[in-house]
């Protein structure tokens, strides 16, 4: 199989720069062994003005098959002819890709000790793979390619060109040309051969996981066609492929919030300044909830939108909560809250400490009931404001924990944040934002109705002019409604009973 990386220079930029990105010399015929076979590297042409780079894989088929990867694995061919008679010799595969990373992989990294500027350098590329698989077409092929700067040629290959009846084959002959930095354009075919070839010709294990988000840095969050990438990309193996698109998840939204990925996922340093960053909040506001519940001696807690199990997973580390129960309508979420929590892991006094449910705060829940504390931590300005009264009811009317804290945005602090448009909510599924004179309003107001007393906790910075980031209100029944609502409990039992 071959490939071929052609670029163009001037005299002030030659294009024998190519020579010090890969890190081969083009005066130079270099051969280098591969799992599989041999890959050489040749320069067919090396001048100021044209440089091309050539990489030919020769396949040995024989120790393809003694390796045991063409036996049903990875999706390649499983039956017993087709282990010695097939295409992966010829044709682009994952083959050539993970020569790729071998042979180049200080330019896929993109550095270069000789010239350290070279790599952050686009250069005008020209790469050609004459014989690429392509399942999916022509029209895959410009859907994977075009979204990431490329001019797409995908001419199909016929399957005999004696019989031109028989149509095309599978395979496409594919030049791509733009101007892009090498290291990305290495990365784009280390991920794509594969994916539009669709049979990795070795066993995906979980480190590849690791591998697809590596070459997909800068590009693969925000691809359009990401779910078939990474669906491909892992052989479709379904759990991998879930693992990856929530880390790419959790990638886009670190660059959406312009922040680093440890932060997102919560992995914050101490140090880090909280103001200007939403995910140092998250972890203040935890740490704020977690302070309050100890004030009100609660043991058994229920987090109401538990989410993916940041607040469960801190309520863990402390033996005073003895019953910790995770409300979430999201599946999705709750899986990954297992996940995270390691429940199938968990030994038995720490698992019967904890559990995660499905159900919708708009609904009455008898299995809501007879908790000391509820948390709705960042969950109301998720509801449409008409649904407010019916979640208002499930908690405090129906499942009546002893204390309910409830935490939202202040919106007035919203002008601090440098990167929130104006009149912008801090996330794209808010309902809305209250100001802190709003907030008081409604907590007031459910208070009342249900017999609680609230208190009002600033989270984050307070700052002088528009408050805190976060507002936090801690419901409390008093000693009083605790009794009549007992003696309510006693006379209806007493009804029942009769």
């Amino acid at each position: 199989m071959f490939l071929t990386i052609s670029t163009t220079g001037t005299p002030e930029r030659p294009a024998t720069d190519l020579g010090f990105l890969l890190h081969k010399h083009p005066d130079k015929a270099q051969a280098f062994s591969t799992s599989y076979g041999k890959a050489h590297v040749v320069y067919p042409e090396a001048s100021v003005e044209r440089c091309t780079a050539a990489l030919l894989l020769e396949v040995d088929a024989v120790a393809l098959v003694r390796r045991g990867k063409g036996k049903g694995r990875g999706g390649a061919p499983d039956a017993a002819l087709a282990q010695y008679v097939n295409d992966r010799p010829y044709a682009a595969s994952s083959l050539l890709a993970v020569a790729l990373s071998s042979v180049f992989s200080s330019a896929m990294k993109g550095t270069c000790q000789a010239k350290p500027e070279l790599p952050a350098r686009p250069l005008p590329l020209r790469v050609e793979v004459p014989a690429l698989p392509a399942r999916g077409g022509a029209d895959l092929v410009r859907a994977l390619f075009e979204p990431l700067g490329w001019t797409v040629s995908a001419e199909p290959v016929a399957l005999d060109t004696e019989f031109p009846e028989w149509g095309d084959s599978r395979y496409v002959s594919l030049v791509l040309e733009g101007e892009q930095r090498l290291a990305d354009a290495l990365r784009h075919l280390y991920v794509l051969l594969p994916v539009l070839d669709d049979a990795k010709h070795y066993w995906v294990s979980s480190d590849e996981v690791d591998k697809l988000l590596r070459a997909g840095e800068g590009w693969l969050p925000e691809h359009p066609e990401q779910k078939l990438i990474t669906s491909r990309y892992l052989s479709r193996r379904w759990s991998l492929t879930r693992q990856a698109m929530e880390r790419l998840e959790l990638v886009r939204l670190a660059e959406t919030d312009d922040s680093a990925v440890e932060e997102i996922d919560n992995a914050v340093d101490e140090q880090t300044d909280t103001e200007e960053k939403p995910v140092p909040l998250a972890v203040q506001r935890r740490d704020a909830i977690v302070a309050a519940l100890k004030a009100t001696d609660a043991a058994k807690v229920l987090d109401l939108g538990c989410g993916q199990g940041q607040l469960v997973q801190e309520l863990l580390k402390d033996t005073r909560f003895t019953e910790i129960v995770g409300v979430d309508v999201s599946m999705r979420a709750l899986t990954i809250a297992s996940r995270r929590l390691k429940l199938d892991r968990m030994g038995e006094r720490q698992s019967e400490r904890v559990k995660l449910v499905q159900g919708s705060l708009a609904y009455t829940d008898k299995r809501l009931k007879g908790y000391d504390a509820a948390v709705l931590s960042e969950v109301i300005e998720h509801l449409d404001l008409p649904r407010l009264p019916a979640l208002e009811y499930a908690v405090f009317g129906s499942a009546r924990p002893r204390t309910v804290i409830v935490t939202t945005p202040n919106v007035e602090y919203n002008v601090r944040w440098e990167t929130l448009p104006a009149g912008h909510v801090r996330h794209g599924d808010h309902r809305f934002e209250w100001t802190r004179e709003e907030f008081r309003g409604w907590a007031g107001t459910v208070a009342e109705r249900h017999g609680y007393g609230v208190e009002f906790v600033p989270v984050g910075p307070d700052d002088p002019e528009v408050g805190p980031p976060t507002q936090m209100a801690v419901f409390t029944v008093s000693a009083q409604n605790t009794k009549n609502q007992n003696t309510k409990d006693q006379n209806t039992k007493e009804e029942k009973a009769a």
